[in-house]
């Protein structure tokens, strides 16, 4: 009973407290494709990408009900780092959705301007989100209409002049005349110290964040992608990070007191006892529910990351695969030097010490066949070309087209002959499969991502047979900068027969995924074809990333560096994955119709071939 009533009290208070309209919210997830392609459409940087902001307290006051009711505590504004746009993973601000949707697009909008600003300098928020707020207006004149709704809206949410202190009434009548008519104050008058800091303005953008600065020192060395295949949704909250130092003493000076070291009636049932190493049901929510998370430095300097995942991941030698020569150097893009690092990478082509000749498996053969059938119409056949110069037998057409102009006085031809040949498809096609830790994921209760990408590249093999396409496939994956490991599967010249079957068969799941070092030796591979044509196939499951600062936007720019080098060569490639949050990041990398995203991996097999066909149209 006391529990319903609670129930009932926190709904009844919380409504009258206002704030918040959860009928009318919408959600940063079905916004974030649109919002994606508005902000880049308005010149913003198509590096970004779009995520959740972290709900933090802000300090400010508060009407007697929202007190009351403990709510509006919190606030998740939006804010643009160097690598994110962070927007609210829900508004519901207004009483009209459209209202809420309105501020989403508002919002991308005011950040699309800050490439435009000049440097930020000792200025603060409230200055260049006028500014801001000017160019927005004066660059899209249809979004003036938009904004003065949302600020017709907005204001009136705001606590009233009479019901701030005298000392803060300066401030905020400040705030509402920069929102009116932006540009029009250039500083916020003085308060006293002891007073609160203002209310957060959901109109404008925080420019600076310290997420991207605490993520990256914490993780310059770790955040390498897991072996796990859950899809993150942008509107999952992020949280705040500080940096702490390591505690020195575990247990301090307490004795810790075990409750169950007691004799008692229950030390003789069979009671289903919680221990120390059950995992904590509860312990999702309660980390959502912080508003910060602390990062401490180990004591021996080591990061945490690196020292588990490196140690964990690398095979002994004796089971490893067998490295073939020496290795090559690659460069690398550095976006934030904007430079090419020459000779950065080492690349290390690898062969499996575990690859025994294989034939197809029998659960294959049925659909092998099939696709054997639908793409023999592409195989190139024998025509016989009429009025040549020489052949094998005469055109009759042509003799008595001949013969005819003779004997009208006009000029005969001498292209009298048939000639038998036989026409070629002139293209070659290089696969490049992601090998990475994160395809020993379960797609079902039978396979793994890299058991479906097994399968897709034995299905391919087998149709490209039946076309006679010159075509190789390789696979990668990744430890640091020092070693990109670069499997050749099946070379151009070499036919697919049990040897090339096998090697596929023994691929498994490798490390890490650094893509331009990849991209780039397929690209010099693929640059030694003579083919008219040369396509590049990439297979991926997920984004860019390694265990150093590959592991952020450094990867997905050197990435795209890569992918407009093979076409400034004259390649095709074309990248077909598995992520289901593929399409926010790789239209920055492939283009927007360089890429497919495949909603289910069991696709994958079938869907290579049809993707295949359509680009050797």
């Amino acid at each position: 009973m006391e529990e319903w009533v609670g129930k009932v009290w926190h709904r009844w208070i919380t409504r009258a407290a206002g704030g918040s309209h959860p009928q009318a919210a919408v959600e940063l997830k079905t916004m974030e494709r649109p919002l994606g392609i508005f902000f880049r459409a308005l010149g913003g940087d198509p590096g970004l990408r779009v995520a959740a902001a972290t709900a933090d307290v802000h300090g400010s006051r508060r009407r007697w009900l929202a007190r009351v009711a403990g709510s509006g505590e919190r606030i998740a504004q939006a804010r643009r780092d160097s690598s994110t746009l962070r927007l609210p993973p829900q508004i519901d601000a207004f009483a009209e959705p459209a209202l809420n949707r309105d501020l989403y697009y508002w919002l991308a909008a005011l950040a699309a301007c800050l490439d435009k600003l000049p440097a930020a300098g000792d200025s603060d928020d409230f200055w260049r989100n006028q500014q801001a707020t000017q160019l927005a207006l004066a660059s899209w004149p249809g979004l003036a209409s938009r904004y003065r709704r949302l600020l017709a809206a907005y204001l009136p949410t705001r606590l009233p002049l009479e019901k701030l202190p005298p000392e803060e009434v300066d401030r905020e009548r400040a705030i509402r005349q920069a929102l009116e008519n932006p540009g029009s104050v250039a500083t916020l008058p003085a308060v006293p110290t002891t007073a609160p800091p203002y209310q957060p303005v959901l109109l404008w953008l925080q420019w600076r964040d310290d997420i991207a600065l605490a993520t990256a020192r914490a993780g310059d060395g770790g955040g390498g992608e897991s072996a796990g295949g859950d899809v993150k949704d942008a509107s999952k909250n992020a949280h705040r990070a500080e940096r702490v130092e390591a505690p020195q003493d575990k247990n301090g000076i307490l004795m810790f007191f075990r409750a169950e070291s007691l004799l008692s009636v229950a030390e003789f049932l069979r009671v289903n006892r919680s221990v120390d190493d059950d995992p904590d049901q509860n312990a999702e929510d309660a980390a959502r529910e912080m508003e910060h998370l602390s990062v401490a430095t180990p004591d021996d300097g080591e990061r945490i990351a690196s020292r588990i995942r490196f140690d964990l991941d690398l095979p002994s030698a004796a089971e490893d695969d067998i490295p073939m020569g020496e290795g090559i150097a690659l460069p690398e893009w550095d976006y934030r030097k904007e430079r090419m690092q020459e000779d950065h990478v080492r690349l290390q082509e690898m062969a499996s010490r575990h690859a025994t000749p294989m034939p197809l498996p029998p659960r294959l053969a049925r659909t092998a066949r099939r696709l054997h059938q639908q793409f023999a119409a592409l195989q190139p056949g024998r025509r016989w070309l009429k009025a040549q110069p020489d052949g094998s037998e005469l055109d009759l057409d042509a003799v008595v087209r001949a013969s005819t102009d003779r004997r009208c006085g006009l000029h005969p031809t001498e292209q009298l002959h048939l000639s038998l040949e036989k026409r070629e498809r002139d293209l070659a096609c290089l696969v490049l499969a992601d090998l990475s830790l994160s395809t020993d994921t379960w797609v079902s209760s039978e396979a793994r991502v890299i058991d479906v990408i097994r399968d897709a590249l034995l299905l391919f093999g087998e149709t490209l047979r039946s076309t006679g396409d010159r075509f190789a496939i390789c696979g990668f994956s990744s430890v640091r900068r020092n070693q990109v490991r670069f499997h050749r599967l099946k070379e151009f010249a070499e036919p697919f027969n049990d040897t090339v079957r096998g090697r596929v068969l023994a691929i498994r799941p490798g490390y890490y995924t650094r893509m331009g070092a990849a991209i780039r030796r397929a690209t010099q591979m693929l640059a030694g074809e003579t083919a008219s044509r040369r396509i590049l196939i990439m297979l991926s499951d997920g984004k860019p990333n390694d265990l150093d600062i590959y592991d952020s936007r450094y990867g997905i720019e050197d990435t795209r560096a890569a992918v407009h080098e093979a076409r400034r060569m004259g390649l095709v490639p074309f990248c077909l994955t598995i992520d289901r949050e593929g399409g926010g990041y790789l239209p920055h990398l492939f283009g927007a119709t360089g890429y497919a995203v495949l909603r289910s991996p069991e696709e994958l097999p079938l869907r290579l071939p049809l993707f295949y066909a359509q680009l050797t149209r």
